[in-house]
């Protein structure tokens, strides 16, 4: 999952998973040999309990995006998107923590693609996903990593599959984000009208510990 700090995606996982404009530079986290890896309320605070669910949704005023280019705008925006994982591991700083990505949502999804009229429904298939942050902030998101797409048609309802194995996103402490940008997302079946890539791009934030009383949020060393 993904560098935390406090905010503002099968794929997701996703997986289309999973979150998505432009995404704004890393800034390397705060790095402290006394802290776990990820730690709650503060940079150095509280070590993350392993077993505690770290959730987050899409920044305020972001979508999430599936495009058919780097540098393009046409594809799906889904307005709503969240994730939850569960904390599997945590050890000192500097080193990698470990969860499991356990659910990610897409909502409130928009097409512009020609032929198309709406979206049904943006689901990332199976779950969960093995995941790892870094004390660099670096965030990954692997296994059978797919996501379905359901668009509207004027001839009625057309299935997308897009899979990966792995996708990368960065946590940032200063925005108590994770970010994934431009990941690649490959069609597996589906029509003409599902384009042949699917570049994810999202930004989560606040990350926050959700198992914690009042949700504060968590932060990489």
């Amino acid at each position: 999952m993904p560098r935390y700090g406090r905010i503002g995606a099968g794929l997701a996982a996703l997986a289309l998973l999973t979150g998505l404009g432009a995404a704004p530079a890393a800034a390397a986290p705060s790095t402290s040999l006394a802290s776990s890896v990820l730690t709650y309320g503060s940079v150095g605070g509280s070590a993350v309990t392993v077993g505690d669910v770290v959730k987050a949704s899409l920044a305020s005023g972001t979508s999430a995006t599936f495009y058919s280019s780097t540098t393009g705008t046409t594809g799906v925006r889904c307005a709503a998107s969240t994730f939850s994982a569960t904390v599997l591991t945590n050890p000192a700083a500097p080193g990698t923590a470990t969860e499991s990505l356990t659910a990610q949502t897409f909502t409130s999804c928009t097409s512009n693609v020609f032929g198309t009229t709406g979206v049904q429904s943006v689901t990332v298939n199976n779950l969960p996903y093995a995941t790892s942050v870094t004390s660099a902030g670096v965030v990954t998101i692997s296994g059978s990593i797919q996501s379905t797409v359901v668009l509207n048609t004027l001839l009625g309802p057309t299935t997308c599959v897009y899979r990966t194995t792995s996708l990368t996103g960065s946590a940032v402490n200063s925005t108590n984000s994770i970010t994934f940008t431009n990941q690649v997302l490959t069609k597996f079946s589906g029509p003409s009208t599902c384009f042949t890539t699917a570049y994810f791009s999202a930004r989560y934030s606040p990350v926050l510990d959700s198992s914690k009383t009042g949700s504060p949020a968590v932060y990489v060393n």
